[in-house]
């Protein structure tokens, strides 16, 4: 993206009307390294991009002038904006709507209420696809460390072998080590609120991580918490 040479951060081009949550989006987004630049509808929208193309657009379905989906529509017509990648932000989370905002042209789709940690994770994998992605440094705990740039975990100098729903599920007990997660609050916090999925679903991708994590002799570094949930830590 043009922005890219321009800025050292990646921007990000937030296009919503309600201010509570462009103040609340701001603030996440500029805590994590990004730069914002906001427009409150759908004119603004494609007039921000045709004056300085954004490493990202964070796009509201309902917009006053110019719905979200005519706005992304327009944006994949042009051939300088065909490829920039675009999360569409609505309340409507109904199946068919989210088939329509993919059809238009949208990378990503994700409902309001939505977990902030959730959002987070969608930007920098679609920001890592476009090579935007802003430099994260590691995570580390006991023997297990995790380069989150060049998205490699290893365990005691071990390459672990992950699937993308164990590696964020690892990464997110890698922030918080210590803590204990419900099933609820993992799925909040990994896969996003408005994605429907089982508790139970959490239960198998624990049990994916603990082969990947766990060598053999070595200790179990996920902990189940009876009637509680699970945590990164160790017994005793």
């Amino acid at each position: 993206m043009a922005e890219a040479s321009g800025f050292a951060k990646p921007t990000i081009l937030v296009v919503e009307d309600e201010a509570p949550l462009l103040t609340l989006l701001r603030y996440n987004l500029e805590k994590q390294g990004f730069r914002v630049e906001e427009a409150a509808d759908g004119q603004e929208a494609l007039l921000r991009v045709s004056e300085r193309t954004p490493d990202l657009i964070l796009l509201d379905w309902m917009l006053p002038t110019l719905s979200g989906i005519e706005v992304c529509r327009q944006i994949r017509r042009k051939p300088a904006t065909r490829e920039l990648p675009i999360i569409m932000v609505t309340a409507r989370s109904e199946d068919q709507d989210a088939v329509r905002a993919l059809d238009t042209g949208a990378d990503d789709y994700i409902a309001k209420p939505f977990a902030m940690d959730a959002l987070l994770a969608r930007i920098r994998a679609l920001l890592r696809r476009s090579g935007a992605a802003p430099a994260r440094g590691r995570l580390n705990w006991q023997d297990i460390v995790m380069d989150q740039d060049a998205h490699r975990v290893t365990r005691g100098g071990r390459s672990l072998h992950l699937g993308p729903t164990e590696y964020r599920l690892l990464e997110f007990f890698l922030q918080h080590p210590g803590r204990v997660f419900s099933r609820e609050q993992l799925l909040d916090g990994v896969w996003g609120r408005d994605i429907h999925v089982e508790p139970r679903t959490v239960d198998v991708h624990i049990r994916r991580l603990r082969k990947a994590v766990n060598g053999d002799g070595e200790i179990d570094v996920i902990r189940t918490v009876r009637s509680a949930g699970y945590a990164l830590d160790v017994e005793g």
